[in-house]
Formats: C-alpha cells, structure tokens, sequence
C-alpha cells in the first residue's frame, strides 16, 4: 500500500525542519554564536521552535502513517495533516514575537495531535482499519 498523505506530509517536514534550522543558524550569525544560545533570547526562541518542532513531529508522523495504513488516503486526513504543517509554520513565526501565532501553532499542534491520537484508538477498537486480508475490492478472504 503507497501511503501517500504520509510521504508528502513527511518530505514537507522534512523541508520544514530545514528551514527552522537554518533560521537558528542565521540568527546565531547576526549574533556571532557558533555554539548554543549564548543567552541571546532572540537564539534561544529560534532553537525552541526548532526543538518543538522535533518534540511534536515524530508522533505526528508515525499517527499519520499507521491511521492512513489503516483506512487508506482521505481528503479528510489530508486536510488535518495540512493543519498540522500550518500549525507548525504558525508556530515557528510566534516564536518571534508575531502576534498569537504561537497560541494558534501550539492549539493547532495539540489538538491535531488529540484528535489524531482518538482516531487511532477508535480505528483499533471498531475493526475499521485494514487487516490484511482483504482481496482487492474491498472483499474479505
């Protein structure tokens, strides 16, 4: 089974966390850093997005993957994992100070992750998901 809705999902994310990290780079430049954070708070917000970003994503991910292995592509689980990289992206701008991006990010973040995380525990208890052993069709064996 291709698992695409997982596959884009996770090369935006990858490309995502390029960008978070070359953002903490570019700070740590303007402020002559080569190491840590030099309690420089502009550095410090960079390097916490990034972080946060490496804390959420990974769940994020492997959720994505087993509820999409589990009942194949919908236009609904790609609309919530698109959520979840604008609630990153909305993050990642709060923590420099924009407006309540960060709050939006951080709800965003969470409650895709509730949400995500209910859809997979009722996917395991309501025999929903794919089990294998279905023909093509849709027909059990």
């Amino acid at each position: 089974m291709e698992l695409q809705i997982t596959l884009v999902i996770a090369a935006a994310a990858a490309l995502l966390n390029i960008w978070l990290a070359m953002r903490v780079g570019r700070m740590r430049t303007a402020h002559k850093i080569s190491v840590g954070d030099g309690g420089n708070e502009q550095v410090i917000r960079r390097m916490r997005a990034h972080a946060n970003f490496t804390e959420y994503t990974p769940f994020f991910l492997i959720l994505l993957a087993l509820i999409e292995l589990a009942i194949g592509s919908s236009t609904w689980l790609w609309a919530v994992a698109i959520l979840f990289v604008l609630g990153r992206i909305s993050h990642a701008f709060g923590m420099d100070g924009i407006g309540k991006l960060r709050m939006i990010g951080t709800l965003t973040t969470l409650l895709v992750l509730l949400g995500m995380a209910i859809w997979a525990i009722v996917i395991a208890y309501s025999g929903m998901g794919f089990t294998g052993t279905e023909l093509p069709g849709g027909i059990a064996a």
